[in-house]
């Protein structure tokens, strides 16, 4: 089947609590995994992105699977499109991204080049993308919606959370969202400590135990 409509999603619940992190701390809870290419990321600024991902893979140049996944897409979804990152056409732009507003998605991730920008940015809605080009895509070739992708070097499934914002994109594996949440809480609390000890006079060398490493690597210091 090319294209798959119904997929297992995160509860929305579970995919709120997110917001509280930024995509450094979710990948740093992951053990330092889930980052898409930097190469990839928002079109203007302070675009944000969460939400489930559904999937398209299509050729490059070609947007037809695009306009497809808008039509198949639930309230809420994020699309994230391997386009094979072509970047001498824009494979979304305004008219795409006013059907899909009407349609509840809440953003993109595309690699690919868009267009529009102002018109994405006066709309409110968050487009990440590998580049920007005013080509004009063909609307023709097949592809696929809602299968297992990778984008930017990382794999991406149905259903799996994304989370973006201007430092780019991390996806978190669908089954393991739930611990993911946990060690991104514990991280925040620990980022808060420090935080407050360096406030208080100390230095990152103290609280990251920076003055062991600089001295294995033998440098010398003026005393």
């Amino acid at each position: 089947m090319d294209i798959i409509r119904t997929i297992e999603r995160p509860s929305p619940e579970l995919i709120r609590q997110f917001a509280d992190f930024d995509p450094a701390t979710v990948y740093e809870a992951q053990g330092q995994s889930g980052m898409v290419d930097p190469a990839i990321k928002p079109v203007w600024q302070g675009a944000t992105v969460l939400g489930p991902a559904l999937t398209v893979r299509g050729p490059p140049g070609d947007n037809l699977m695009l306009h497809k996944a808008v039509e198949v897409a639930q309230p809420g979804d994020i699309i994230v499109a391997d386009l094979g990152g072509y970047q001498g056409k824009g494979a979304w732009g305004e008219v795409l991204a006013a059907a899909a507003q009407a349609r509840g998605v809440a953003g993109l991730v595309v690699d690919h080049a868009i267009r529009d920008v102002s018109a994405l940015r006066t709309l409110g809605f968050p487009g990440f993308a590998r580049g920007l080009s005013i080509g004009a895509c063909s609307k023709r070739n097949p592809g696929l919606i809602n299968h297992p992708i990778i984008i930017g070097g990382q794999p991406v499934n149905p259903g799996d959370i994304v989370v973006g914002d201007d430092d780019g994109v991390a996806i978190v594996p669908r089954e393991h969202a739930g611990t993911v949440l946990e060690a991104a809480r514990a991280r925040a609390k620990k980022e808060d400590e420090i935080m407050a000890a360096l406030k208080s006079g100390r230095t990152t060398l103290d609280l990251l135990g920076l003055h062991a490493v600089i001295s294995a690597t033998g440098m010398t210091e003026e005393q």
